[in-house]
């Protein structure tokens, strides 16, 4: 217990306080259970109380993660097996540790909030963590997102810490940031500063980033993919970036969630990073979504950036006046049909989703474990033109792994475990094209939700085993010829188009795309990696 002279640290000792005596300031809002935070959130002014229950927050300026803003510290123990460019920016010690004392002398008046939990549903590599807040409502989110403690077992010397304080501004000429916002990762500390965003999205990543940087070093391969299983046991990972369905599609009431974004496969199987989902909610549809959708309509939820009434309290989620990325953050459990030990075994079937809105890639086509690695690597998707004056056509974006964000380690490192799981369990690979057919975004439509699912569920019972497939000459990759509930048509793009010359050189286009990004991991990567780059 501390005493009252022990509860306030003297002018000698504020600028050594160090993150476990920040914790010890506020061990009256440790470990807070949802309710209390909920009261907590809403007398301070953080969050309002939604008409079905959920907390509605607002993020301000950042809705979004901020990557610019983003720094790894270079320290001599780490920064020799670093991925150092533009995803992992250096910070060095001196800066970080001037940061790190005037963000804790900030932090001394304030009430702060302690959440004890984990990352990782594997005992064998799980990481305990520590996320210290200034608001109850970013508590709430580690609470809903990281695997939670019992009180017998909870943590008083976090392997992790996560420090957060949106308050907080850097001073970019003194700081060594990018800007008044930062989220810096100090490996060898096992300390995350987090400052100047309310987004609560940098917590979660930043402890994806540490696992991204642990586990690959422990044999285990991290994934940026949603996780479920089938009746007979048979598992599937769902690899996608932003907008792609990566959520919506592997939430499926018929096979039972392990997890939506972060999981690890290990000597022993998949496991879940996470104890809770964070979905984007803009436009759900109750029909083609139902499960996410009823979380969007429980106390537990926290909501952030989604347009309410502010007399009636109903939520409106077409509205994106405040940002396309509208968010919630739920528990596992929320999901009637989850698995609510994160556990899995071995895959049988991957899937790699792209929405591609150039209108070029077939829905649905059949991998080699080489060509899976070099769609890895590629991780690409499209994102549709903007309202900016002169944008006017589809633009391309190529993540690494489905997540370079959150890559510490070079990607190859990531593709190559991969090689060797899916030759070593045999798992089947498919990129499924969720974006647009008949033409790119604006001519063409987008594939229906309902013929995706078709298409998955083929893949998964082993239908699609017994059709034909035919090799599409651009990507080289084996398409099927038939599908049970979706049009043979809209099975090769090409015949979706009306001017198949238009189609070709669109096709040829994004190819080049892919051989050029691919040039800087080609010369780690294996002989018939480089082989299954597209042939322009």
């Amino acid at each position: 217990m501390l005493t009252p002279d022990s509860a306030f640290p003297s002018r000698q000792q504020r600028a050594d306080l160090d993150e476990d005596a920040l914790a010890k300031l506020a061990l009256a809002r440790r470990n807070l259970v949802t309710s209390v935070l909920y009261e907590e959130a809403i007398r301070r002014h953080e969050g309002r109380l939604a008409r079905s229950g959920p907390l509605v927050v607002r993020t301000g300026q950042h809705t979004g993660r901020s990557p610019n803003d983003k720094f790894l510290v270079r320290e001599p123990s780490t920064e020799g097996r670093i991925w150092w460019g533009d995803v992992n920016r250096p910070i060095d010690e001196a800066s970080f540790e001037r940061l790190r004392r005037r963000l804790f002398v900030y932090l001394q008046g304030k009430d702060l909030f302690v959440q004890d939990c984990a990352v990782g549903a594997d005992p064998d590599h799980r990481l305990a963590v520590r996320v210290l807040t200034e608001t109850a409502w970013h508590s709430l989110f580690a609470h809903n997102m990281f695997i939670r403690l019992s009180d017998e077992v909870s943590v008083e010397s976090p392997r992790f810490t996560v420090v957060h304080a949106p308050g907080f501004h850097a001073n970019p000429s003194i700081d060594g940031t990018h800007s008044e916002s930062f989220v810096i990762v100090h490996f060898a500390r096992r300390l995350i500063l987090i400052g100047g965003t309310q987004y609560a999205g940098e917590i979660k990543k930043a402890m994806f980033t540490v696992m991204n940087f642990v586990l690959p070093q422990q044999g285990v391969l991290p994934l940026h993919s949603s996780v479920n299983v089938g009746t007979g046991g048979d598992t599937a990972i769902f690899f996608g970036l932003s907008g792609t369905g990566k959520t919506s599609l592997s939430t499926d009431s018929s096979r039972p969630l392990v997890g939506d974004d972060e999981h690890g496969w290990s000597d022993h199987g998949t496991f879940n990073f996470e104890g809770g989902c964070y979905a984007k909610v803009i436009r759900l549809s109750p029909l083609a979504e139902p499960e996410i959708y009823a979380t969007t309509r429980r106390f537990g939820t926290i909501l952030e950036n989604v347009a309410m009434d502010a007399r009636t309290r109903e939520l409106d989620l077409d509205d994106d006046s405040l940002t396309e990325n509208t968010r919630a953050s739920y528990p596992l459990e929320f999901i009637e049909n989850a698995r609510h030990d994160g556990m899995a075994g071995h895959p049988s079937a991957i899937i790699m989703l792209t929405a591609d809105a150039f209108g070029v890639l077939p829905p649905i086509s059949k991998l080699t474990t080489a060509q899976a690695m070099f769609q890895f690597i590629s991780g690409y998707t499209a994102k549709v033109a903007g309202t900016e004056r002169g944008v006017t056509e589809p633009r391309a974006v190529f993540s690494a792994c489905f997540g370079a964000p959150f890559l510490p380690l070079p990607p190859p490192v990531y593709a190559r475990l991969l090689g060797e799981r899916l030759e070593r369990h045999r798992a089947a690979a498919w990129l499924v094209n969720t974006g647009w057919t008949g033409g790119p975004y604006g001519t063409g439509k987008r594939i229906s939700i309902a013929h995706t699912r078709a298409m998955i569920r083929a893949a998964l019972d082993g239908s699609l085993d017994q059709v034909a497939f035919r090799r599409d000459p651009t990507l080289g990759v084996e398409v099927p010829t038939a599908c049970k509930d979706v049009p043979a048509e809209l099975l090769d793009p090409r015949k979706t188009w009306h001017d198949p010359a238009a189609y070709d050189e669109r096709a040829r286009r994004l190819a080049q795309m892919f051989v050029e990004n691919f040039e800087p991991f080609a010369p780690e990567m294996p002989v018939d990696v480089r082989a299954a780059v597209p042939r322009p």
